[in-house]
């Protein structure tokens, strides 16, 4: 059965799930062969849609991805880069922002039907002891699968906020997590709903993004990164972020590598230390070594991006 809600204060009953655009959610009703009760969240007033002020720019959960890339890339080009790079043009006009924070893991062992991990029931890893080619590179959970939101590494650069349909306000940093506890992706509580994304006022910023795949497009990256900086009149940096993707239960902020690059210069050594340092305590699987280079690699190919 499917529930059109009228408002975010209404109710949800006890057992169903919530849709925005679904592209996750159907993928997973059928891996699962799942009929749960849908709540359908697409009507609801305010639920989509930007809205700026004086002190940043709030974007309602429902908000379809192609619109963040097109309407906030002037603004806020990290993630405006990284919206409109991610997926397929099809699923970018379709998939939201709030979907896309609080998606579930990718892990083919989660979505084969007849296979049970912790995050569907059971109490193991069978990608620890079985494939892991797509795993995580810093492990620091009994699940080795990496957290899929390319949105939510670029806002964690941004230190971006969400509000529930409660009036709660977390960081997106808090509510994702740590990863520690390898039954949840996310740690919105239950009966809860994100309503909206907050960003602070934008500050003129260079930024790149890029993905490290396997094949031409359309594909979940294997590692991703994105960094935004601000230079000073001098041409150092004066503030920065650096995101990381596809390498841990959730997305990461390079802070050690932050610090390296503020109050430097956009050259070839600062480079070098600053990408170096993006690996600094991975701790790779047995089929992940190949990531620690890589994560080398991505860091230093947006930086170099932010050089030219």
């Amino acid at each position: 059965m499917i529930t059109f809600l009228g408002s975010l204060d209404t109710p949800i009953p006890d057992g169903a799930v919530l849709r925005a655009g679904g592209t996750d959610l159907q993928e997973r009703l059928r891996s699962h062969n799942l009929q749960p009760d849908i709540v359908d969240l697409t009507g609801v007033p305010g639920f989509a849609g930007i809205t700026r002020d004086a002190d940043g720019v709030t974007v309602g959960a429902g908000t379809p991805i192609a619109v963040v890339a097109r309407e906030l890339r002037a603004d806020y080009p990290a993630l405006a880069l990284t919206a409109g790079s991610l997926a397929t043009p099809q699923i970018r006009a379709v998939g939201t922002i709030g979907g896309n924070l609080l998606q579930r893991t990718r892990c083919w062992y989660y979505r084969h039907p007849d296979l049970r991990c912790h995050k569907s029931g059971g109490d193991t890893c069978p990608s620890r002891t079985g494939r892991h080619l797509y795993g995580v590179v810093f492990d620091n959970s009994a699940c080795v699968h990496p957290h899929p939101s390319s949105l939510a590494m670029a806002l964690l650069t941004y230190d971006a906020s969400v509000t529930l349909a409660s009036g709660t306000e977390l960081t997106v940093a808090a509510l994702l997590g740590d990863g520690v506890d390898p039954t949840r992706d996310h740690q919105l509580p239950d009966g809860e709903i994100v309503a909206s994304v907050r960003l602070p006022a934008p500050w003129p910023e260079r930024a790149a993004y890029f993905r490290a795949i396997s094949r031409f497009e359309a594909e979940w990256p294997l590692v991703e990164a994105v960094a935004r900086v601000r230079l000073d009149a001098d041409g150092l940096v004066a503030d920065c972020g650096i995101g990381l993707g596809g390498v841990a239960t959730v997305p990461l902020r390079a802070r050690a590598a932050e610090e390296l690059l503020r109050g430097a210069r956009l050259d070839e050594p600062t480079i070098e230390r600053v990408s170096q340092a993006c690996a600094e305590g991975a701790t790779p699987l047995r089929e992940t070594g190949y990531k620690v280079d890589l994560v080398v690699a991505t860091a230093r190919e947006v930086l170099e991006r932010l050089a030219r």
